[in-house]
């Protein structure tokens, strides 16, 4: 057994990160300035995107992405309850009501099926979740939406670098929120990032500080202004030179990340697969996942514990463990104020119930992995439900 405990997912910085940081801390800039820039103009360039607007979280991403296209009292959103609340919350906070359907069985990502029974006069868009960095099935979705005069709105917070039908997600049209949060594939400690296009990106650059129509980088650097307009009530969501430090450097070590991370995920797919206790991961082959996380379901009635005694059972093996995600219709909030039951969306619902999620970042070691491994497969083996001989 391990001798200390394995966290789910730390950051790995290194070197350069801290000297750019530092290199940023000495000079004029430590808010909103040239490193924002220059970090926003090389995602943008990554993800093949248009343009892209640098954020302090992914929620601001989606929050500015709703009030920029007006959305608000009367409308309707379409969106998945699997996913964290930040997604569903952003509709609420512009007046909007959020409707919850059903996910796909084996991807978890919305259901294109039931996004088209639940469009009604009230629907303004799809908020679409690439939920553990598996794209969601974008074509089946843009085509309802398109039918029905829909805007399509991203939530990428596990998604880089993934990619749907050969184009980085955050390519297209659809504003795209992504996520630096600590845990995330690529992480500014806290940030966000907002793709799409150039025109809307301006508009929403507008919203997300303070409705102002001259930031304070254009007003105070040499030759510029004091004078500004506020021409929209607007909030406070840029991203720092600070935080970009950090990104600039996160983003040039993505691929090797992403490379530790399958590496990582092949030694769990070739242990897992003959156990049949448990349900693995599944890569649609249209797809570049992002593996931003590697969730497994137990199988109904092969084991004698359930999923938070298999999560305990880990625990005390000191291998952590997360859950993704306690679906949003189960939250009092949403349940009490929409009168929803856990069944009403029972896909969600019974995926939820068996559901967690197996460390995997780059910063875990070949004995790390193995460790995992181990203890997954001797807790599944100790409790596995004996069946009875013919």
């Amino acid at each position: 057994m391990r001798s200390e405990f394995l966290s789910f997912s730390p950051p790995l910085i290194g070197q350069e990160e801290i000297d750019e940081v530092v290199d940023t801390l000495r000079s004029d800039w430590i808010t909103t300035g040239p490193k924002t820039r220059r970090f926003e103009s090389e995602f943008a360039a990554d993800r093949q995107a248009e343009a892209a607007l640098a954020l302090n979280s992914c929620t601001a991403g989606l929050h500015t992405t709703l009030l920029t296209m007006g959305i608000g009292a009367g409308d309707e959103v379409i969106t998945t309850p699997m996913t964290f609340a930040a997604s569903v919350n952003v509709i609420e906070l512009v007046g909007a009501k959020p409707v919850l359907v059903d996910v796909e069985p084996d991807t978890l990502n919305i259901d294109p099926r039931a996004v088209e029974r639940a469009v009604t006069a009230k629907t303004r868009a799809v908020l679409a979740v690439h939920y553990a960095g598996h794209p969601a099935d974008m074509a089946a979705i843009q085509s309802i939406a398109d039918s029905h005069q829909l805007a399509v709105i991203e939530d990428a917070a596990h998604a880089i670098p993934a990619s749907y039908r050969d184009r980085p997600i955050g390519s297209g049209s659809n504003p795209t929120a992504f996520s630096f949060y600590a845990t995330k594939n690529l992480t500014t400690g806290e940030g966000g990032m907002l793709t799409g296009p150039a025109d809307f990106l301006e508009e929403a650059r507008v919203i997300s500080l303070h409705g102002m129509s001259r930031e304070a980088w254009k007003r105070y650097e040499k030759g510029g202004s004091w004078r500004y307009d506020v021409v929209a009530p607007g909030c406070k969501y840029n991203m720092t030179d600070i935080q970009a430090s950090l990104g600039i450097w996160q983003l040039k070590k993505l691929p090797l990340f992403q490379q530790r991370r399958a590496e990582i995920v092949g030694a769990y797919n070739a242990a897992f697969q003959e156990l049949g206790e448990l349900e693995l991961p599944v890569v649609r082959d249209n797809v570049e996942h992002a593996w931003h996380l590697y969730p497994i379901r137990l199988v109904a009635d092969a084991l004698r514990i359930g999923r938070d005694e298999f999560i305990e059972e880990l625990k005390a093996r000191r291998i952590g463990t997360s859950v993704h995600f306690i679906p949003i219709h189960i939250h009092p909030f949403y349940r009490d104020k929409y009168g929803l039951e856990p069944n009403d969306l029972p896909v969600a619902n019974d995926n939820f119930e068996r559901i967690l999620s197996l460390p995997l970042n780059p910063r875990m070691s070949e004995q790390d992995v193995a460790d995992v491994i181990e203890a997954v497969d001797d807790v599944a083996r100790r409790h596995r439900r004996r069946r009875r001989a013919a």
